[in-house]
């Protein structure tokens, strides 16, 4: 069943705007179809129960689907990338399980943020993460913050349960700070929210792995290759749904 994601409760809910059009136009569906609604982070199966001008009307069978989300609310740091990687961390990070994505302006990163353009970016980047969430069958759509400084990440860091730095200067290390280890140790203090943070090409400068370090953070290593920037966030994701779920 296609999924759809409303904003209001699902009481006397409707489906209206792009959505709305997919519905009726793309999908071609009809009165008395099944569709999944999620509505605050509930998944409901629900009937088509007409088309009213550019609105779908919707009625809730009683039926709910489990939540597939991580136990664990997990957001992403990044330092911004080259190209348009920063929407293959967004697609492919919320098919993982990603909580919210925060990039922010690093050291090393080449790219600067174009405030002029910056919410036209945005609004598409939020898209992207409403598709993936879709097609992963998720309850929860991944907010994609603006660009923050270095500065205001670590001021961040007090709001997190835990806290890791992937750091490849650890990954060169003979003896390297295992993440599983660490995941183990976050999931026995029952932690309800997590923040990993990279670099961007280049990588975590030194000034701003001491500083995440002296607010709290931890280093984490992600094996003793060293990722790209884009592929770094998706093997921490995959290694925290391997231990939590």
């Amino acid at each position: 069943m296609q999924r759809y994601f409303i904003e209001t409760a699902i009481e006397n809910a409707r489906i209206s705007g792009e959505d709305a059009r997919h519905i009726e136009r793309v999908m071609r569906m009809k009165h008395g179809d099944n569709i999944v609604v999620v509505a605050q982070n509930t998944a409901y199966i629900c009937t088509i129960e007409g088309f009213e001008g550019d609105e779908v009307v919707i009625e809730a069978t009683g039926q709910t689907i489990p939540s597939p989300e991580l136990p664990i609310q997990v957001t992403v740091a990044c330092g911004l990338p080259k190209g348009d990687k920063l929407e293959l961390i967004t697609q492919k990070a919320t098919e993982l399980g990603m909580f919210a994505l925060l990039p922010f302006e690093a050291e090393r990163s080449i790219v600067k943020w174009d405030k002029k353009k910056g919410a036209k970016k945005q609004e598409r980047l939020q898209k992207i993460a409403k598709e993936a969430a879709e097609q992963a069958h998720r309850t929860h759509i991944p907010t994609v913050f603006e660009p923050i400084s270095f500065k205001q990440l670590v001021q961040q860091i007090d709001h997190f349960d835990a806290v890791f730095i992937a750091d490849e200067e650890d990954a060169k290390a003979e003896k390297r700070t295992r993440f599983a280890e660490k995941l183990k140790n976050v999931y026995d203090k029952k932690s309800k929210s997590m923040l990993i943070i990279f670099g961007p090409e280049g990588g975590i400068s030194r000034q701003e792995s001491e500083a995440l370090l002296q607010a709290g953070a931890q280093t984490m290593s992600l094996g003793p290759r060293i990722l790209r920037a884009e592929t770094a966030p998706l093997y921490a994701l995959s290694a925290i749904s391997y231990e939590f779920e």
